[in-house]
């Protein structure tokens, strides 16, 4: 497919990928659009500025390894990058140089890490004449897989539990290099999506208790968009009804 053909490719999905939105915020009764968040992982950083040529400015990426290089051929645009993939602390160095926000902020242990990595490269970017970074947004991932409980945090298989949030968020709130922006999650396969977003959605009610600003809710991907709208999502990530099936980097 030459970029012509790709190009309206993209453009017809993305249409109809806005169509959706609309009618979910219409069905809702909702005031305002949430943030599209186009997932670019194993698309070519070509889809990314062709996207961009289109409106999108906020793109997802799951892998440090195929972000970092993507997030530098792209440097001229200066595109908002969310790293929503499960990160081990000894990435942060390398995400925070590119990513906006961390939406898979799970553990304690991360939490230290990322503000580790965010001061070395406010004085990375000091020692070379830079201009300093703004703080980091994170975004607390949330497992809601009742058959999951036993999953320990970190090991990738779903987010921090409901209860040990206000711990996570304490911590984060306690950094000047980091912003508690809010919460993520997933929803479970065995699970009824509008169910789980609604758990979501309360669990985010009483975050903002104790942090008001705290207001992000990240949730609904292409099959489950609409659920995650009415429930209150700020934010929904979307992969294969914009991009197709998941392609190998060209």
């Amino acid at each position: 497919m030459d970029d012509v053909e790709r190009e309206k490719e993209l453009a017809g999905n993305l249409k109809r990928v806005r169509n959706r939105i609309a009618e979910a915020v219409r069905m809702a009764g909702r005031s305002e659009e949430p943030e599209l968040i186009v997932v670019t992982k194993y698309f070519p950083a070509s889809d990314v500025r062709l996207l961009a040529g289109m409106g999108v400015s906020e793109f997802g990426e799951n892998r440090d390894q195929e972000a970092g290089p993507k997030a530098a051929e792209l440097e001229d645009l200066n595109p908002t990058w969310h790293f929503i993939g499960q990160l081990q602390g000894n990435k942060a160095k390398s995400v925070v140089r590119y990513a906006r926000a961390v939406q898979s902020v799970d553990r304690q242990s991360l939490v230290s890490s990322l503000a580790r990595a965010m001061e070395n490269e406010q004085l990375r970017r000091a020692s070379v004449g830079q201009s300093s970074r703004e703080r980091l947004d994170c975004y607390l991932q949330v497992n809601l897989d009742p058959h999951n409980d036993e999953a320990p945090q970190g090991s990738g298989r779903g987010g921090a539990r409901p209860e040990d949030l206000q711990g996570l968020a304490d911590v984060v709130a306690q950094s000047p290099w980091l912003v508690l922006a809010g919460v993520m999650a997933v929803a479970p396969v065995r699970d009824d999506a509008a169910a789980a977003f609604d758990r979501l959605r309360g669990i985010s009610d009483n975050l903002t208790l104790s942090y008001p600003s705290a207001t992000a809710i990240s949730a609904g991907m292409s099959a489950d968009l609409e659920q995650a709208v009415a429930a209150g999502a700020t934010h929904l990530r979307i992969g294969s009804d914009v991009l197709g099936a998941r392609a190998t980097v060209r």
